[in-house]
């Protein structure tokens, strides 16, 4: 038998637009692990398991120096209420598809361009040079962005962002990648 385990810390806490992106695949995983959005700023960390991967773990088996730490516990529950009051998940899929097409629309026929990708608001513009010096120049800009594997910008915006902020985020990206 074998375990099917999901990381979730990056993917996870409604990042895609699904609570955890393995929901979009429709797959059912024995253990997840989830850590940094469940704390907002807090840290936090949580293995979940079902089934027969939850009856491996027994009481006073597994210790940690911050395991149940109040604070971490009170942030995460004060998430997850946030969450649902301000319905995130949908929220998070929404502003995702929004800004997909904004950003396949302004960079439609851009040469410098070979994929736009995303699921929910965990984003990537892959462009066909490296462009490792965008971000020094986003953050002059007041953008703060990765560049993964030399290619890739990698954008995680704010679970919150409304759509003035997504066509800020769009127009001044699209003016650095443009000016490559």
């Amino acid at each position: 038998d074998w375990l099917l385990i999901i990381d979730e810390v990056q993917s996870g806490n409604a990042r895609t637009g699904q609570y955890f992106c393995y929901q979009h695949s429709g797959i059912l995983p024995d253990l997840v692990t989830t850590a940094k959005g469940l704390g907002n700023g807090v840290p936090i960390g949580v293995c979940m398991a079902r089934g027969a991967a939850a009856h491996l773990f027994k009481p006073g088996n597994h210790g940690s120096t911050f395991g149940g730490n109040p604070l971490s516990c009170a942030a995460a529950n004060a998430v997850l209420d946030e969450f649902e009051r301000l319905n995130i998940i949908d929220h998070a899929a929404q502003m995702g598809d929004y800004l997909l097409q904004q950003f396949r629309a302004r960079l439609a026929g851009e040469n410098a361009v070979k994929d736009i990708r995303g699921k929910g608001l965990m984003l990537g513009i892959e462009l066909n040079a490296p462009c490792t010096e965008l971000v020094q120049r986003a953050f002059e800009r007041h953008l703060l962005i990765n560049v993964t594997a030399d290619t890739v910008i990698r954008m995680l915006p704010p679970l919150i962002i409304n759509q003035e902020e997504a066509d800020q985020l769009c127009e001044t990206l699209c003016d650095l990648i443009r000016g490559l």
